[in-house]
């Protein structure tokens, strides 16, 4: 469905992809070694990293896919984002510490000095595949907005927004990332906080009361109580969401090397802290959002276009329909800048990845500084480029949350379970390593695609729900590792 834009909100929008751009050729001055590329010579002030840290946990999945869950559903991604805070927690007081005092960049390369280079590979090829899913899912829901604002084919779309944020990256690195993120993410929480400020005067407003349709609805529900792992329970979140935040702050290159660009461990703890007490209250906007447009649209005065099928499609529509000009540009422009800060991040980590954990460890390791900084941005063009084809993948997705969700758990799993190995000095050998990781593997595969088997084979068939499935063989690996420890320590 295509809207009209206004030649101000227009200008808007291309002055802010030019603004970009503008970013990226000031810091490449700057970025002129490997480090500095990767991790900014370590001299960002903790309190933008951290706002980067929650830009990367702010993409468009939160601008378009939460509200348009909540407008389908209810709270229950909420859950996600309260267990955050008791994650902050762990990983401020026991991670961070061992990090900072191995001076690490590439976070996989503690998995070969605990476990073996096994365990690095494993790692570092799983976060690259995870990156190019994230990637894709952020470029198609920010084109899916632009789209009904653009007269231009998504997939044109698409290959544009990739293709400004792959240059503005390359050029500038990880000073570029986190300086733009800070920029991106002033300019969303502005909107996001506006447009929760006109729908709860319109929701809110006497006689109407429109937000009493939410509540009849059981829309602030946080879901089922029930202790079933089949469905979209509260303890299904309960579980994704502790592993999976495990997972990103713990384990996850494109969070790490963030808060590995302060000098010191106390920025570096501080930095998180200031992320997670920034994103909860955001998330909850967010989702007050969508049930807010589905209290708006249940009244009288307002309906939706009857070509509207999703929920991820309500938020652009009210953007689109109720917005006056000149916000409306700078709406368009936030959730660009939601999605941007995210593939930037997702980019450079990838890169840095690819360059410390492949290339040096295993090709070039006496690479001079101009080659070193060449297969940085080489390897940014490459998972930009790779990142875009699976975007246009996307197109026919029924739910971008869902889909983020499945990928995640799909290359998450098995990356927690051994930095969970590590972090408590598990001891097995390569051998018994690498069947930890297979188990791990067969599980998720199970999870994945055994689903709805015929009436022979339906004892085989997976019931848990798919967004667990990471959580699930993380259990898995874990379990055998620790059966394997016993074993060896009777030997």
């Amino acid at each position: 469905m295509n809207y009209d834009l206004s030649s101000i909100d227009v200008g808007i929008i291309i002055i802010y992809g030019l603004f970009l751009l503008g970013m990226g050729v000031y810091f490449y001055r700057k970025s002129n070694t490997s480090e500095q590329f990767m991790v900014a010579g370590r001299g960002i002030p903790s309190w933008a990293a951290g706002i980067a840290v929650m830009s990367t946990y702010t993409s468009s999945i939160s601008y378009i896919a939460v509200p348009g869950k909540a407008f389908d559903d209810n709270w229950h991604p909420l859950i996600f984002a309260l267990t955050a805070i008791p994650v902050t927690w762990f990983v401020t007081k026991y991670v961070i510490p061992h990090y900072r005092k191995h001076k690490i960049i590439s976070v996989y390369s503690y998995l070969e000095e605990k476990l073996g280079g096994w365990g690095r590979i494993y790692a570092a090829f799983s976060f690259l595949l995870f990156m190019v899913g994230r990637v894709a899912v952020i470029l198609y829901l920010s084109s899916l907005l632009l789209s009904s604002f653009v007269h231009t084919e998504i997939s044109t779309l698409i290959v544009i927004v990739g293709a400004i944020t792959i240059i503005y990256t390359l050029m500038g690195g990880m000073e570029a990332v986190i300086w733009t993120d800070v920029m991106q993410s002033i300019i969303m929480i502005g909107g996001i906080f506006f447009v929760g400020y006109v729908l709860m005067d319109e929701v809110l407003a006497q006689p109407d009361n429109l937000i009493q349709k939410a509540f009849d609805n059981n829309k602030f529900s946080l879901g089922d109580p029930d202790f079933s792992l089949s469905s979209r329970t509260i303890w299904v979140m309960v579980i994704y969401g502790l592993t999976e935040n495990v997972r990103n702050l713990m384990a996850d290159q494109n969070y790490t090397q963030k808060y590995s660009s302060v000098a010191t461990e106390r920025e570096a703890k501080k930095s998180v802290w200031i992320a997670m007490l920034i994103y909860l209250p955001l998330t909850a906007i967010f989702l007050f959002i969508g049930t807010a447009l589905f209290s708006y649209y249940s009244g009288d005065a307002h309906l939706l276009n009857e070509s509207i099928t999703k929920g991820d499609e309500v938020f652009p529509f009210f953007i689109a329909t109720e917005l006056p000009i000149g916000i409306k540009g700078l709406m368009i422009a936030a959730i660009m800048a939601a999605s941007m800060s995210t593939v930037d991040s997702a980019l450079n980590s990838s890169a840095t990845v690819f360059y410390l954990d492949f290339y040096k460890k295993y090709f070039f390791a006496g690479s001079s500084k101009k080659r070193s900084l060449t297969v940085l941005r080489w390897s940014t063009i490459f998972w930009g480029i790779l990142g875009i084809t699976f975007a246009l993948l996307m197109i026919k997705a029924k739910s971008a949350l869902d889909v983020w969700w499945q990928i995640s758990g799909i290359f998450g799993g098995g990356i927690l379970g051994l930095f969970l190995l590590a972090i408590y000095n598990v001891k097995i050998s390569k051998l018994q390593g690498i069947l930890t990781v297979l188990f791990s593997i067969v599980i998720i595969v199970w999870g994945t695609f055994l689903r709805d088997l015929p009436e022979p084979y339906s004892w085989l068939a997976c019931t848990i729900d798919p967004i667990i499935i990471g959580a699930t063989s993380t259990a898995g690996l874990i379990a055998l590792a620790l059966l394997f420890m016993v074993f060896n320590r009777k030997k």
